[in-house]
């Protein structure tokens, strides 16, 4: 990836704008986790949740790139704290009878391990909780990582109510730098918790972006510009986020996917063709 397919975060986070997202993957992870960082992701996305994500695996792959000589500091490595009602009850990566805040420094240890790591760019909190006084004293202990140096920045995800977000957005010392959300209609596409992040300088991060949107990626509009453009519709449904300030991810299995993925950069879409695309969300 060139230098213009990053962005900086309110944090001072250098992001790429496409970032490789490794749920699901279980056993093929390190494979999958190599091979995209070999092919040009510099961004990884994972949580410390074994039910869907094998975190070591990430680590495995990493690690195997870093012997060949790739720098800690051209990667952004991105996990999550998973709350206790999102985990495999018979896979638990803390302890369940301790606190909110000592499950956070817990599944925030078992990650640096997983990953071989001495930091996280990014910890995100992968889903609000019951009750607001129970988020933050979750955010709350997220911030002392922060404050410790061991995360760059923190983030939310599967937060789609804009008042919670905005609320959390308040009350957080560590402001959240980042938001990831599931990009589908049914959300309507988050467009006053995007209003937000663009008046406060919040990267909005998307994942589920093809697999949830068929009717967007065959509508013709679409097609019209990925024809004119000599393009897939997926590439330009990508370029065209990445061209508002979207990051998002991406969990191909595909080499050829994953080239085509980092590819979105070589190309860029003229006002007429991004009017055509917004007009469908």
């Amino acid at each position: 990836m060139n230098p213009k397919d990053f962005l900086m975060s309110a944090c001072g986070v250098r992001m790429p704008r496409i970032i490789y997202g490794t749920a699901w993957k279980k056993e093929r992870t390190a494979a999958l986790v190599e091979q995209a960082i070999g092919l040009g992701f510099r961004g990884i996305d994972t949580a410390c949740q074994p039910k869907h994500y094998h975190e070591a695996g990430v680590g495995e792959g990493v690690a195997a790139c870093l012997r060949r000589g790739l720098e800690r500091s051209e990667l952004y490595l991105q996990s999550k704290f998973t709350p206790l009602n999102g985990q495999d009850p018979a896979r638990v990566p803390y302890d369940p009878n301790a606190s909110l805040s000592e499950q956070v420094l817990q599944s925030f240890q078992t990650s640096l391990q997983n990953l071989q790591m001495a930091y996280l760019d990014c910890l995100v909190l992968h889903s609000p909780l019951a009750s607001r006084q129970q988020t933050l004293e979750v955010w709350r202990a997220m911030e002392s990582l922060f404050h410790s140096g061991g995360v760059k920045q923190l983030g939310i995800s599967n937060c789609y109510d804009p008042g919670q977000f905005e609320l959390l957005y308040q009350e957080a010392e560590i402001k959240p730098a980042v938001i990831q959300n599931r990009f589908y209609r049914e959300s309507g596409y988050d467009r006053a918790i995007r209003d937000f992040c663009r008046k406060h300088n919040v990267i909005y991060q998307s994942f589920w972006t093809l697999t949830a949107n068929p009717n967007i990626l065959s509508h013709p509009a679409i097609q019209a510009v990925a024809a004119k453009c000599g393009r897939s519709a997926a590439q330009v449904f990508f370029r065209y986020l990445s061209q508002i300030g979207i990051i998002p991810l991406t969990g191909t299995t595909s080499p050829q996917h994953m080239r085509d993925d980092l590819a979105i950069f070589d190309f860029e879409l003229t006002a007429d063709d991004c009017t055509a695309v917004e007009a469908l969300l």
